[in-house]
């Protein structure tokens, strides 16, 4: 199954110029199964997700929250709220929440506006779920970097997705998962078990470059 899992939409994102309907629409429009909108420390009210999900013709819809921690961006998957993480948040902190309340988090845009993650991860340890190998926001450079330290870290996943925030970023990136994902639990639960792997969608921009990547233990 291809989920797009980093996503901005106008109603909750003022840097985004994508509507929720155009997302969904869109969305199903270049053969992704599901998308998960992460809006700026903001995640979707259940009553809301399931207005736009009934209007999304199978495409499964779901709702995570990009936090602004003090040290970077973070993608978290599976928290009942946001209460416990506003923005400012330390990492220590965020993932501290994150593995009390067995929800995923994944690295946004590591290395990003010379966001010293290596440092992150020398503090913290491999403590993330996966980091964001590639998405719109994500260089070629920056991609290497986060390669090399997955390559020393093999605990950690690795994920594809768009940070869209306009249409026709939707989809540029993925991460394809080996099983079915129904509900957000499905999501997060894949997440921690490195069950996914990115990918992209053929004839879109790609900016961090084309993907074929494998996690170390499938190599050979």
């Amino acid at each position: 199954m291809k989920f797009d899992h980093h996503l901005h939409t106008s109603r909750h994102s003022p840097d985004s110029s994508l509507a929720p309907l155009d997302l969904i629409e869109s969305a199903r429009e270049v053969g992704l199964d599901g998308v998960v909108i992460t809006e700026h420390d903001y995640q979707w009210q259940p009553d809301e997700l399931a207005e736009i999900a009934a209007k999304a013709g199978g495409l499964r819809v779901f709702s995570g929250a990009e936090i602004s921690a003090r040290e970077g961006h973070f993608l978290v998957y599976g928290l009942p709220d946001l209460d416990e993480v506003p923005p400012g948040v330390t990492v220590a902190e965020l993932l501290r929440v994150v593995r009390a309340r067995g929800a995923a988090i994944v690295a946004a845009h590591p290395f990003r506006w010379d966001q010293p993650f290596d440092e992150i991860v020398a503090e913290h340890g491999p403590a993330f779920d996966a980091l964001e190998l590639v998405s719109k926001n994500v260089s070629r450079e920056t991609r290497g970097r986060a390669e090399r330290l997955l390559l020393d870290h093999p605990q950690m996943g690795a994920t594809g997705s768009s940070d869209a925030h306009e249409v026709h970023t939707i989809g540029c990136y993925f991460t394809r998962f080996d099983r079915p994902i129904d509900t957000i639990q499905d999501f997060v639960a894949a997440l921690k078990a490195r069950a996914g792997r990115p990918g992209h969608r053929e004839n879109a921009f790609l900016a961090s470059g084309p993907v074929s990547w494998e996690p170390a233990s499938r190599r050979a």
